[in-house]
């Protein structure tokens, strides 16, 4: 099926169903209106009715009761026994009446006296058969307990009253107490209108009745309905019209499009403006394209640059149904996650290839200082009590003595033994009184660390101990400074060393840096720390910072 004749037959379908659902609504509404409209209407009819009927015969019965002309049971065409009454009071004695005429009897019990009248039944069918409002086929009429008929039937005029049976929905429901209203067959057959309540006065039972027949009611309705079927009808057949222009308008730039997107398989999307657009939709049809092409760039160049493992390229999903962007994105935080985690095992590895080197030179300096120096020792006593030679045991100690101090001076820079009983800052403080007894440079060193309840841990104390070793000998070495200024502090956040010298300085961005720089950032990080280097003639200073409880 080709695309015009899929959308000429969606069209008119969707159009067909939208008109024949806004008729199919517009029509029951109408008729649930008018419902409403006819029973509300009747129910004003028959409650009018009904306060006639009642007054009529409450009148009929106070003038009975003041009158002094009785009339006694003998006079009466209804020959009415006396248990149909046990009272005084109104009474339907219609089954009475030998000729089956309507008989609403009032009955008076006076001594051993009985009065009794019949109301005028002429007086109650003329209210009943006035049919003000109620159009063609509509009355108004009475109904006794027996089900049948107690007022005259204006369609069957010729018929007693008493003879006609009405055991429809709405007599049921007055009889037992239940009012209403409602659409349901009357006693003809026929469907009607029916509002219905009952009349209990004294002894007295009727129910009451005003219907109209639905045929005439529903006549509007029908003439309405041919009218929406003809509107339907004209109405399609202009959306058939209208339609097959539509289709022509929306298939043109369709085709067109459809040559654009082979142009654009193909490879090329440098001619995809070159097509007509005819319309504003079609325009931004191709300007989706155009934003998909760029968007697929952007994804090509951000796999390139995590390709790189450059991760710190920034890429924006166009929503949140970008499955390409939110998978690209994803990648590249699994791989930043695996770098981070070699970047920790990097670290972890320089960590404990430090350990070991500082393990070794502690082992070191311990054999220095417990296995040769107690030897060294041992041989001064001998030479001062064995050696007979005055001048040869003065030389012989000499040597003794340089080489006992040159074998601390080992240890010591292998590992001082004040690191560990009085902290990095005693240490450091030892280190740069040496080294001011050997050399001329001015060496200033403030150590404002914690004393008694320092936070700097073992692992930080050699690491910082080792770092300021070799900036000094780097100074020393390299620099030709003449000052050198340190500080070590310790806050509660973090530990912080500073160091000053005014040697010649190296530029950093160009300099080659030797293998004591690269110790010191290794040191750095592996205690989670950060350095700032900062180098000029005559300024050079390096601010480290370490967390604090970094083990």
């Amino acid at each position: 099926m080709s695309l015009r004749n899929l959308i000429l037959i969606i069209i008119n379908s969707l159009i067909f169903l939208v008109i024949l659902m806004l008729s199919i609504t517009f029509y029951n509404q109408f008729s649930n209106v008018l419902d409403d409209r006819i029973l509300l209407q009747l129910n004003s009819i028959k409650t009018l009715k009904q306060i006639q009927v009642e007054n009529l015969i409450k009148a009929e019965w106070n003038k009975f009761l003041n009158s002094k002309d009785t009339i006694s049971l003998d006079s009466l065409q209804v020959e009415v026994p006396k248990s149909a009454y046990n009272s005084s009071g109104i009474y339907d004695f219609t089954r009475f009446d030998k000729e089956g005429k309507t008989s609403i009897g009032m009955v008076s019990l006076d001594g051993n006296k009985t009065n009794l009248k019949i109301i005028d039944y002429e007086k109650i069918k003329t209210i009943l058969l006035e049919r003000t409002g109620m159009g063609n086929t509509g009355e108004s009429y009475l109904v006794g307990e027996d089900f049948y008929m107690r007022s005259q039937s204006r369609f069957l005029p010729n018929k007693t009253p008493s003879s006609i049976l009405v055991k429809t929905k709405g007599v049921r429901d007055a009889l037992s107490g239940k009012p209403g209203r409602g659409v349901f067959n009357d006693y003809r057959n026929v469907k009607v209108y029916s509002v219905y309540s009952l009349i209990d006065i004294s002894n007295l039972k009727l129910v009451i009745l005003s219907e109209i027949d639905t045929s005439e009611v529903k006549a509007p309705l029908e003439h309405l309905k041919k009218r929406l079927i003809g509107l339907t009808l004209i109405i399609m057949l202009v959306a058939v019209i209208l339609s097959l222009f539509l289709t022509k308008i929306i298939t043109s730039p369709i085709i067109n499009m459809k040559k654009s997107l082979k142009i654009m398989a193909a490879g090329d999307y440098t001619q995809t403006n070159e097509f007509t657009k005819i319309s504003n939709e079609i325009q931004e049809m191709f300007e989706a394209l155009a934003n998909l092409k760029k968007s697929l760039r952007g994804a090509v160049n951000f796999s390139n640059e995590i390709g790189k493992m450059n991760f710190n390229t920034n890429y924006i999903p166009k929503s949140q149904n970008d499955l390409l962007g939110k998978s690209l994105i994803k990648m590249r935080d699994k791989l930043q996650e695996f770098r981070n985690n070699e970047n920790k095992n990097r670290l972890n590895t320089q960590r404990l290839l430090v350990d070991g080197l500082e393990n070794e030179r502690r082992r070191l300096s311990r054999e220095l200082h417990d296995g040769i120096g107690p030897l060294l020792t041992s041989l001064k006593f001998y030479i001062e009590n064995r050696i007979e030679s005055k001048d040869k045991r003065t030389e012989m100690i000499k040597i003794v003595d340089s080489t006992i101090s040159e074998i601390r001076l080992m240890s010591n820079a292998l590992m001082p033994t004040t690191i560990d009983d009085f902290g990095v800052g005693a240490a450091l403080t030892n280190f740069v009184d040496n080294i001011k007894k050997s050399s001329n440079i001015s060496i200033e060193f403030e150590d404002l660390s914690n004393k008694s309840n320092s936070k700097i841990s073992k692992n930080q104390a050699i690491n910082i101990f080792r770092i300021g070793q070799e900036l000094i000998n780097n100074a020393l070495k390299h620099a030709n400074a003449k000052n050198i200024r340190i500080t070590l502090s310790e806050f509660e956040d973090f530990i912080s060393f500073f160091y000053f010298d005014d040697g010649k300085g190296f530029d950093i961005d160009s300099v080659k840096l030797g293998s004591g720089i690269i110790n010191i950032k290794e040191r750095v990080e592996i205690c989670n720390g950060k350095i700032d280097i900062n180098s000029k003639k005559g300024h050079t200073t390096f601010e480290i910072e370490l967390p604090v409880n970094n083990e």
